[in-house]
């Protein structure tokens, strides 16, 4: 069990980095964050030049691989950052020198279990990209296929058990010190995510079977496409899929050199996350720039399947009649789905509710997306989560990510795109099919056959705990951490005020 003082320590070095590229003014201005915490913070930037604008981005990229994740994770999170924290770290990049060639032989050899000549008669020493969390080479198999092999940096697993133990730690402490602020924005529950993408990351095997999956369900979609993978050759710590001959979605003047529509693939990409996110309720879940590729025949290709969101058939519901209806304008309708859904408490007026959306939605309206402020927009909205005490739905926060990357990508593409009235009809026309008069009988029929096989376990059920109609999917379980109690956060915190001015001091008197 890792100690207090551990952690500490760890929340000090990385705070005097992040001070450095002055990314903790925001945290300690705020009159919202703990007492203790600004100590520390203060103890962070002692001795130090902050600039006057402070770069998370990179910031987070000097601490390391975690960090990068974790900074791409608070992305989609402006109601925890702010507006400007969250635009800076939109721009965050994962790239990072890449391993040696010898180190990656090695982990290929150890995660297939073979010679890398009984399964490959060529690889590329020099990665065609280094992650933080892997690097792909190209290489041709013994049969003569071309193939990416996208393998785990070495001592990645360790780095990140150790990082998201210190963030469970701190996250419970600011939900113990933070008050009624800090439980509506949940961040036990945030970290709680993080480590449930982070972990679906670590495993390359998990990820060639959500490629797998996708290219399934992408099939009504023909001009989306998914690579297939090489299974013989992926395992948990190595993943082999066919190589891809593409442009990619961000070199759009190269795009309109080979002949490419950029108008035509900003629609393909459209449609094709429209039907990943609302008709399948499944959806790739990092859709920016770097994961994307014009192939030849004018398809969209995707590669990088780490990090998959899910929404179930009744969120899918919720979330088409609130896009749906914000496209046309029926605020009352989305407020209602609101609060049938349960994200607003009961106590708030349905009437005011729509007024606060209609307040947020007409400005936009028939606005083309380049003249929409994204920034202004979002901050309404989370405008609203706090007026209307909502909490943070953690589920929903893979899409609103998502959302804004594919909505950023087709915007480079075609500046004059407008996404809703795009999205208008096909929504429109999988709200007729799904809601429509022989939906509704069908869902009813299947809501009898399953009410009767529960009869039986009825009795047996009737003190059992159900989760709330429409809810979220069952949370991540959240970490056993064992905090401070108050009395002795006093001391602790003197501990590290000790320990940081005697850091700083030494610094000094070193370099001074």
């Amino acid at each position: 069990m890792t100690t207090a003082v551990t952690h500490l320590w760890r929340l000090l070095r990385w705070g005097r980095t992040l001070a450095r590229h002055g990314a903790l003014q925001g945290i300690e201005r705020d009159p919202l964050t703990p007492l203790g915490v600004r100590r520390l913070l203060r103890v962070a930037r002692f001795g130090l030049h902050q600039p006057a604008a402070p770069d998370y981005a990179a910031a987070l990229q000097a601490i390391g691989p975690a960090a990068i994740k974790l900074g791409q994770a608070l992305a989609t999170r402006p109601d925890l950052v702010g507006d400007a924290a969250a635009a800076n770290l939109l721009q965050l990049q994962d790239s990072l020198p890449p391993a040696p060639y010898s180190a990656i032989k090695a982990a290929i050899e150890h995660g297939l279990g073979a010679p890398i000549e009984n399964l490959f008669s060529f690889i590329d020493e020099v990665p065609v990209g280094a992650a933080s969390i892997a690097q792909v080479h190209r290489a041709v198999t013994t049969e003569g296929r071309d193939v990416a092999i996208k393998v785990l940096r070495p001592g990645i697993e360790e780095e990140f058990a150790t990082a998201l133990e210190t963030y469970e730690w701190a996250a419970a402490h600011v939900e113990l010190l933070g008050g009624t602020e800090a439980v509506r924005l949940r961040p036990r529950l945030v970290v709680a995510h993080f480590k449930q993408w982070t972990t679906r990351e670590l495993d390359l095997q998990r990820e060639a079977a959500s490629a797998s999956e996708l290219k399934e369900k992408m099939v009504a979609e023909p001009g989306f496409f998914v690579p297939a993978i090489d299974w013989r050759r992926t395992s948990r710590r190595v993943m082999t899929l066919e190589w891809l001959d593409g442009i990619k979605l961000s070199d759009r003047n190269r795009l309109i050199a080979a002949g490419h529509d950029p108008k035509a693939l900003a629609a393909i990409l459209v449609r094709a996350f429209l039907r990943q996110a609302v008709i399948d309720g499944y959806f790739h879940a990092d859709l920016h720039q770097g994961n994307l590729f014009a192939l030849a025949d004018g398809r969209v290709a995707a590669v990088d399947f780490g990090i998959m969101g899910r929404i179930d058939r009744r969120a899918r519901m919720w979330l088409a009649e609130i896009l749906y209806g914000l496209i046309t304008g029926n605020y009352q309708r989305v407020a209602e789905i609101h609060f049938e859904a349960q994200y607003v408490p009961s106590h708030h007026n349905v009437a005011e509710f729509a007024t606060a959306l209609r307040a947020v939605g007409e400005p936009i309206r028939g606005l083309p997306v380049k003249d929409i402020s994204i920034g202004r927009m979002l901050d309404g909205l989370f405008a609203i989560t706090r007026d209307f005490d909502m909490p943070v739905q953690p589920h929903l926060l893979l899409l609103q990510k998502t959302m804004v990357m594919e909505e950023g990508v087709a915007t480079a593409l075609d500046p004059d795109i407008n996404m809703w009235e795009t999205a208008e009809p096909f929504l429109k026309e999988w709200l007729r099919s799904e809601l429509g008069r022989e939906a509704y009988y069908a869902d009813r029929i299947v809501d009898v056959v399953r009410a009767l096989k529960l009869v039986p376990e009825l009795i047996r059920k009737i003190d059992a705990s159900y989760p709330t109609p429409g809810a979220a999917p069952p949370p991540p379980p959240l970490a056993d951490v064992e905090t401070v109690e108050r009395q002795r956060w006093g001391a602790l915190i003197a501990i590290a005020l000790i320990a940081g001015a005697l850091g700083a001091a030494a610094t000094a008197f070193v370099f001074g």
